[in-house]
């Protein structure tokens, strides 16, 4: 059976806002809200988790900075030593540069391609929107339907309570 989800529409953020958390202690799970703008405040209402991008661009990076002392060393001591005005071929000095382009590159690049991929995002990919409007004037709030039909009531009849515009069931597409 395919889970269905209750759409609330807001007019306003501060409704919203305010509508998050008597949901949250009700034990409702919201799905994901949509707002044509960043609504401030809305992540610490949700409780949603931070994110762990940090943690990849440091060990991309870090892999990028081993990748090219790694590069450098293999270039300039095994494959091509050169004999520069008598200066040692493995200064590291030299190495700085290229170290730092390669953990800026690479974490750079690690992190744009851990985004896409969490995030499910390939080109041409359509956004599930819950509602017509909700990237001009409106917000929308989407719960997961409870499977027990008087707790679904319950939410509903929470939804319109808490300022909802309108309430209607939606199945995934």
């Amino acid at each position: 059976m395919a889970r269905s989800f209750l759409v609330a529409t807001f007019a306003d953020a501060d409704t919203l806002l305010r509508a998050v958390p008597p949901l949250r202690e009700a034990c409702f799970r919201i799905h994901d809200v949509f707002s044509p703008f960043p609504v401030h405040g809305l992540d610490e209402a949700m409780q949603v988790r931070r994110t762990r991008l940090p943690l990849v661009t440091l060990v991309v990076g870090l892999s990028g900075l081993a990748l090219a002392i790694a590069l450098q060393g293999y270039t300039n001591l095994v494959d091509w030593p050169m004999n520069v005005g008598g200066k040692p071929t493995n200064s590291a000095l030299a190495f700085v540069p290229i170290c730092f382009e390669l953990t800026v590159l690479l974490g750079g690049l690690g992190t744009v391609a851990a985004f896409f991929l969490r995030a499910r995002l390939y080109p041409g990919k359509q956004p599930p929107l819950p509602i017509a409007r909700v990237t001009h004037d409106r917000l929308a709030l989407v719960l997961r339907r409870p499977d027990d039909e008087p707790e679904a009531r319950r939410a509903w009849r929470l939804l319109e309570e808490l300022g909802a515009l309108a309430v209607e069931e939606r199945r995934p597409s």
